[in-house]
Parts: structure tokens; sequence; C-alpha cells
């Protein structure tokens, strides 16, 4: 199992829109609604704050009104399977104008949490 140490942001942009992903450590449930809350007055324009996070033996995500299983989910299965504990991460998005549709949008979720888990520096947990 690892987890990170800081923050990372990553930009990734598909046909004029913005996901801009955000890792984070996390050590407690109760702490993500306050820094998600800091997220949303940050990028206050944009218009889904999707997430996924994993502490200890807990996780949760959320497609903010993206459709049903684009965004959430498979961030969250992307935490499951780089094994990744103790860390949240947050996709938001700037909508460009125009619909990628439910697939593309999957892909684009889940490569700009990969893009931003391969620029961050993973640490083994103990």
């Amino acid at each position: 199992m690892v987890t990170i140490k800081q923050k990372y942001v990553k930009l990734t942009e598909v046909m004029a829109s913005k996901f801009i992903a955000i890792l984070f450590p996390l050590n407690e449930n109760d702490d993500f609604k306050v820094i998600l809350k800091d997220i949303q007055k940050e990028y206050k324009k944009a218009k889904h704050y999707c997430y996924a996070y994993r502490v200890g033996m807990k996780s949760k995500s959320s497609d903010d009104g993206e459709p049903s299983g684009t965004a959430g989910r498979p961030l969250l299965d992307l935490l499951y399977k780089k094994e990744m504990n103790n860390c949240a991460l947050v996709v938001v998005r700037y909508f460009g104008g125009t619909k990628l549709g439910a697939s593309r949008l999957l892909r684009t979720y889940v490569a700009a949490g990969v893009n931003v888990i391969n620029e961050s520096e993973l640490v083994q947990i103990d």
C-alpha cells in the first residue's frame, strides 16, 4: 500500500474542457468535506467537482452531476488499482462547450487521475 505526503495538481485539456486533477493526503474522513469546500472556493466557476478517497478501510466517491459511473467510481477504482490509501483525488471540470459522451468522459476523468498520480511521489505505508 502507498500514499503521498503532499498535494499535487495536474491539468488535462480535452475539446476545450479543462480537467484539473488534485491529489492530496487525507488521514481522516471528516477532513475531506473541509478540503473539498476549499477546492470549490478556489475553482469557484467550475461545473463539476468529482472525487474519490480512501482512508483506512473506508472509501467514497462522487460523480457530482456527471453521468452516473463516469467519474467518481472510476477514480476510486484507480486508487484501488494503484494500491493508494490515505489520500483523496478530486477532478475539477470546467466545461468547454462540447459534450464528450459518457465513454470519452470516463476515459478523460481516468486519464486526469493517472496524470496526477504519475506526477506524484508515492511512499510506502508501514
